[in-house]
């Protein structure tokens, strides 16, 4: 949570940045001089260079828990162990916003609409909670004469990674992230835009995985918890 609050805290400093910029210009006219007058293309290609500059962004972030159980059998069934581990992790979604580029950001001056083609998604972790770990289960004779707790302690947490990794990618945390991104990366190209006088501006970011799916158009801050409502609406509507 503290790394998603910082980043956030990070982009709205990105955004304010822009807006005083393109605001100074303006007021002291040397937006007029050089440009003659405000230009979509240029605040776009401005804030492309700061969304670059950010390198990694964290558009998301979730806990998952894992709980595994390995046994293990010797002499035909006679002596077995069994251990079981609690495994809660941490995984951020991140943009590498150093793959953007100028071809990524296009400008339809008939539409007003400024389209960004964005990286997917990628998934970072999982960061794995030590303090809240939990092993457990025994093996009586076995577990004493030989290694066994030791391998299944080390089995259960090889399984428990690959559980938390199929869980963060799965299609539904998948989807709030790519959302949440899309939201993020809009509100950061649209501020500076609609502050330099483009009211009517769409800005729209897609995913090589949008296909042809008719986005929808965000210009302004949308909280977190109505992007959950809309994705289940739409998922709902889909089916």
């Amino acid at each position: 949570m503290d790394n998603r609050i910082r980043n956030w805290v990070a982009l709205a400093a990105i955004v304010v940045a822009l807006i005083l910029g393109v605001l100074l210009g303006i007021t002291t006219g040397i937006a007029d001089r050089i440009f003659g007058g405000p230009d979509p293309e240029t605040i776009a290609s401005a804030s492309l260079k700061s969304m670059r500059a950010e390198n990694r962004l964290t558009v998301f972030a979730a806990r998952y828990v894992s709980v595994v159980t390995s046994q293990q059998q010797r002499l035909g069934g006679l002596l077995n162990s069994e251990r079981t581990l609690i495994l809660p992790g941490d995984v951020r979604y991140e943009l590498d916003m150093s793959k953007l580029q100028p071809k990524d950001v296009s400008w339809n001056a008939s539409s007003n609409t400024l389209t960004v083609q964005l990286p997917d998604v990628e998934v970072a972790g999982p960061d794995i909670d030590i303090n809240a770990v939990k092993e457990y289960g025994g093996g009586g004779v076995l577990s004493a004469l030989t290694d066994t707790n030791q391998q299944l302690d080390q089995t259960n947490r090889d399984r428990a990674v690959q559980d938390l990794r199929k869980q963060a990618t799965a299609a539904v945390p998948m989807q709030l992230a790519r959302q949440s991104a899309r939201q993020a990366v809009e509100r950061s190209f649209a501020m500076p835009l609609l502050a330099a006088g483009f009211k009517n501006v769409k800005v729209v970011a897609r995913f090589p995985t949008d296909g042809n799916d008719v986005p929808s158009y965000i210009t302004g801050s949308v909280p977190y918890e109505q992007a959950i409502k809309d994705y289940e609406r739409r998922h709902a509507g889909q089916k």
